[in-house]
């Protein structure tokens, strides 16, 4: 009989864990939690892996909040898309008092291990998730300016590792929230033109005025620019104590026009086959750059 019980315990575990990544959506969680870090290496003069680790357990609860939030708010949406509706909600396999259980209890846990780094730090977390849940995830289905919404909650990680290591939101901080502001636009209208069929069977608003067109992707291509033009900013010595070599801008510089490549191969073809180019070219961009300039400033 036990050995019954166990062997049915086990499945359900599983799920249960399944169903609790894909409520927090653990991977995005992490790549936040890289960038939070790498903001943190940048601004430090001497590593604290305590607050590391802080800052990475905050930033980590605080993202798997907003987006137990979110897919509480979007479950029905959620059912209609064909890449979301066999999420926990939609399905009916975890109950919507659960999820909100989760969403509150993260939410209380990132804000309190946040605010143990320093106030600044807990204030900037909660602003993100109030802007992430509260104004973009409403504002999806009424305006594409809630890309313009969501990029300030998606901006903040990579600034907030600077204000956990200083205590401060200086200039320095406010490059680092530029960066990954302006880096949002071509990556997130890349996937709103791949999902394009799903956010409009759904009622979304993900592309500059909502068509799948050559204007579209003249808005990427102007944003791709302004944000490799911000990226490499830093070499003129205008971001404070933030600065990076030339040589390092060059690389930055290089890493962003293949970025540039793919948008004016998007704006020719106009194919999903571009705008998947263009996509993983940006995931690859924001990675790398964050970790050369924690190399850069580890050589200066």
């Amino acid at each position: 009989m036990n050995t019954t019980v166990i062997s049915q315990t086990k499945p359900l575990m599983k799920t249960i864990i399944s169903d609790l990544k894909q409520l927090t959506k653990v991977g995005l969680s992490l790549s936040v939690v890289f960038s939070s870090v790498a903001g943190y290496f940048l601004a430090a003069e001497i590593i604290n892996f305590s607050t590391v680790l802080l800052l990475a357990l905050g930033g980590f609860f605080m993202v798997g909040a907003s987006n137990a939030y979110n897919q509480v708010i979007e479950k029905d949406t959620d059912a209609i898309m064909q890449r979301t509706k066999n999420r926990p909600l939609p399905t009916g396999r975890m109950s919507v008092n659960f999820a909100m259980t989760i969403a509150v209890l993260f939410t209380v846990l990132g804000l309190a291990i946040l605010y143990s780094i320093n106030p600044k730090t807990a204030l900037f977390g909660a602003i993100s998730i109030f802007l992430y849940t509260c104004a973009y995830t409403p504002l999806k289905a009424i305006t594409p300016l809630a890309v313009f919404v969501g990029a300030i909650p998606g901006a903040i990680p990579f600034m907030l590792g600077w204000v956990a290591a200083t205590g401060n939101f200086g200039i320095e901080a406010g490059f680092l929230f530029m960066i990954q502001f302006f880096w949002q636009f071509p990556h997130f209208w890349a996937i709103g033109w791949l999902q394009y069929e799903e956010y409009k069977k759904a009622g979304f608003n993900m592309l500059p005025m909502n068509t799948k067109d050559k204007g579209a992707v003249k808005q990427i291509i102007f944003y791709t620019i302004i944000m490799i033009l911000v990226s490499v900013a830093p070499v003129l010595k205008l971001s404070g104590a933030f600065y990076i070599h030339p040589i390092t801008a060059v690389i930055v510089a290089l890493l962003g026009f293949i970025m540039l490549y793919y948008a004016l191969a998007l704006h020719k073809s106009q194919q999903n086959i571009d705008a998947r180019k263009l996509m993983l070219a940006s995931v690859l961009y924001i990675t790398l750059v964050q970790i050369i300039y924690v190399v850069d400033k580890f050589l200066h």
